[in-house]
C-alpha cells in the first residue's frame, strides 16, 4: 500500500510539469497584452514599454518560463500584475469560498446520487426506476448556470428564502455561509448526483446478479443485509471513480458558478485575471488546482483498497 502511494506521488511531477507547461504557452500566445491592459487606452506606446520591461515581459518565452518554474519549485508562484501582492496570498484569500462551495457541491451529489442508484435498482423497471432515471437524465443535460439562475429567480427573488449573490466567511457566521452556497453548491453538485445516480444504478444492478448475492439469499439472509453487507462495498469502486473525478469538474465548473452567485472565489479570481490578462494568477490558479485534483485521484485509490481487499492485497 506504501508503495502505490509513493509511486502516485510521483507521478504528481510529470503531470504538473505537462500543465505548467501547456497552461503558460496558451496564456502566452492569446492576444492581449497584459502591459496595455495596465496602461489603459490612452498610453503611449513608450510607457506600454516601459511597462512590459518592468513586468519581464520583453524577455524571450523560455527564460520567462524558466523563472517562473524555478519560482514555483521554491514555492513562489508570482507576483500579481494588478493585485500587487503574490500570487499565493491572493489564492489563499480567496480558497475558502471555491474550497467550502466544492466540498457542499460534492457533499450534495453524494447525498442524493447514492440512496438515488441504490433505489433505482432494488425497483429495476418499475415507475421508481424510470422516474430516477429520467430525473438523472435531466439533471445531466442541465447547464450548471442556467439551473443557478432558475433557483435564483425562485429562491431568491420569488420567495426571498435565500440571498441571490454574496458571501459570508464560514468563521464569522456558519449559518449564513451555509444560506449563501446552498444554491451554488446546488447547482454545481446536480450534474455530478445525476451522474453518481446512474453509475450506482448500474454497479448494483451487476452486483445484484453475482452468484454470491444469489447464495446469500439461498441461505435465509435479510435482503438488507446483503444489500449493506454484500452487495454495495463492491458496488461502491466505479462509484469512487465518478466522486474522484467529479472534483475536477466541480473545481472547474466553479469559475462559472461563481460569476453567477457573485462568490469571491478562485474560480472568480481566474475570470477577473483572464481579462485582465494577469499572467501569474492565472498558472498559479491551475497549476494548484490541477494539484489538489491529482491528490484527489491519489486519496480515491487509497479509498479503494480500503473499500476492496482485493485492491489492497493486490498492491503489496
Amino acid at each position: 500500500m506504501g508503495t502505490q502511494i509513493i509511486r502516485r506521488l510521483l507521478t504528481l511531477v510529470p503531470v504538473l510539469a505537462v500543465v505548467a507547461v501547456v497552461v503558460f504557452m496558451l496564456i502566452h500566445l492569446a492576444p492581449g497584452d497584459p502591459a496595455a491592459v495596465m496602461a489603459g487606452n490612452e498610453a503611449t506606446s513608450e510607457r506600454i514599454e516601459q511597462l512590459r520591461h518592468q513586468m519581464g515581459l520583453d524577455r524571450p518565452l523560455p527564460e520567462q518560463f524558466l523563472s517562473w518554474v524555478t519560482s514555483a519549485l521554491r514555492g513562489d508562484l508570482g507576483e500579481s500584475y494588478f493585485l500587487n501582492q503574490p500570487v499565493s496570498l491572493s489564492l489563499m484569500q480567496r480558497i475558502e469560498p471555491t474550497g467550502l462551495l466544492t466540498l457542499y457541491a460534492l457533499l450534495f451529489s453524494i447525498v442524493i446520487g447514492l440512496p438515488a442508484g441504490i433505489i433505482a435498482a432494488m425497483n429495476r423497471n418499475t415507475w421508481i426506476d424510470r422516474l430516477t432515471m429520467v430525473t438523472a437524465l435531466g439533471g445531466v443535460c442541465i447547464p450548471s448556470f442556467w439551473f443557478g439562475i432558475l433557483l435564483i429567480l425562485f429562491f431568491a427573488v420569488s420567495l426571498r428564502w435565500l440571498p441571490a449573490a454574496g458571501y459570508v466567511p464560514f468563521t464569522e457566521d456558519p449559518l449564513a455561509n451555509l444560506r449563501y452556497l446552498v444554491m451554488p453548491a446546488f447547482s454545481l453538485g446536480l450534474q455530478a448526483a445525476a451522474l453518481l445516480a446512474r453509475v450506482v444504478r448500474s454497479s448494483m444492478l451487476e452486483v445484484l446478479r453475482e452468484d454470491y448475492i444469489r447464495t446469500a439469499r439461498a441461505k435465509g439472509l435479510r435482503e438488507r443485509f446483503i444489500l449493506v453487507r454484500h452487495a454495495m462495498p463492491n458496488a461502491m469502486i466505479p462509484a469512487l471513480t465518478i466522486i474522484g473525478n467529479s472534483m475536477g469538474t466541480l473545481l472547474g465548473g466553479a469559475v462559472v458558478t461563481e460569476a453567477v452567485f457573485n462568490t469571491p472565489g478562485v474560480g472568480r479570481l481566474v475570470v477577473q485575471s483572464v481579462l485582465r490578462r494577469d499572467f501569474p494568477v492565472i498558472q498559479g490558479a491551475v497549476l494548484t488546482i490541477a494539484a489538489v485534483y491529482i491528490l484527489v485521484n491519489l486519496v480515491v485509490d487509497i479509498a479503494y483498497a480500503v473499500v476492496d481487499p482485493r485492491i489492497r492485497e493486490g498492491s503489496r
